[in-house]
């Protein structure tokens, strides 16, 4: 399985300026050895920005292109505009948040989040982070960060709802498809009301256009998804998809076509076993008339 433990990319621009930049190397058949000795440039360097872990200069790109005759002046200015939509990107709405951010990798995750498309979440603990009410947030970080001071939990609880407006809402919203174990609603958080708050707002956005939401009932016993949570992160043409796995200290990103297919496939066992949107909505309405006896 090819675990990614550096540093995720910085943005969709960035993973394609990497793609291309590489293209463009392999189609002269030079190595990296010798572009970096004809330009008189750090060959690390150069491997880091076509791994896309870290940017590069309108400068260098030009250096790049015209060692590897790209002589178009359409292909020229496609290239190097990816590289000035990598350092906009630079300047998110979560940097000020950073220092309760970096230490997981979750500004990377992010980043990949701003840019996508589609997300596919499968949540067997934990109603996902793009679904959950402030209540619900705060208990959640609260518990599973002791290290955070209560200012910093309340960053991160800010965080959280920043990016549900920024990403389900807005002028070009993602999609969302949410697929959640029975235990995420039987599993108290908070308290009785945080979790009624909780599941209605469930309910109500999976009625929105873009936010569809799936239950597994415990009914259905042993599933694919029992190897735990992920996210399948869909980005626009050309920049391959990818997997994402949260962990406490060093969440990883998966992006070969293998583990993409596993997953895939993972999901769509899921989204045919579990409850249909609308049987889920009356489930949960359920399961939250339950807690009110």
């Amino acid at each position: 399985m090819a675990l990614k433990r550096s540093l995720v990319p910085q943005s969709v621009y960035r993973r394609q300026l990497a793609a291309r930049l590489k293209e463009l190397r392999d189609a002269t058949g030079l190595t990296l050895t010798e572009v970096a000795d004809q330009l008189e440039v750090n060959q690390g360097s150069l491997s880091r920005i076509e791994n896309g872990e870290r940017g590069t200069t309108p400068v260098l790109v030009r250096a790049l292109l015209d060692l590897y005759g790209v002589e178009d002046e359409d292909r020229r200015a496609d290239v190097l505009d990816l590289v000035r939509a990598d350092k906009e990107q630079q300047k998110p709405w979560w940097r000020k948040y950073s220092t309760v951010l970096t230490p997981t990798r979750y500004d990377g995750y992010l980043a990949l989040e701003a840019g996508a498309t589609h997300l596919a979440n499968y949540q067997p603990m934990l109603v996902p982070g793009l679904l959950q009410t402030e209540d619900y947030a705060r208990a959640v970080i609260s518990q599973m960060r002791k290290d955070l001071s209560p200012p910093q939990v309340e960053a991160l609880v800010r965080v959280r709802m920043e990016r549900q407006n920024s990403r389900l809402g807005g002028e070009a919203p993602a999609r969302l498809w949410a697929i959640l174990d029975e235990a995420v609603l039987r599993r108290t958080v908070g308290s009785v009301e945080v979790m009624r708050d909780q599941m209605r707002k469930l309910v109500e956005a999976g009625e929105r256009p873009n936010v569809t939401v799936q239950l597994l009932p415990f009914s259905l016993g042993a599933h694919p998804g029992l190897y735990g949570p992920f996210v399948i992160l869909t980005f626009p043409h050309p920049t391959p998809d990818l997997v994402w796995l949260e962990n406490p200290k060093n969440s990883v990103y998966l992006e070969s076509a293998e583990d993409l297919d596993n997953y895939t496939e993972i999901f769509d066992q899921l989204m045919a076993c579990a409850l249909s949107p609308s049987e889920t909505r009356t489930r949960i309405t359920e399961i939250s008339k339950e807690l009110e006896e």
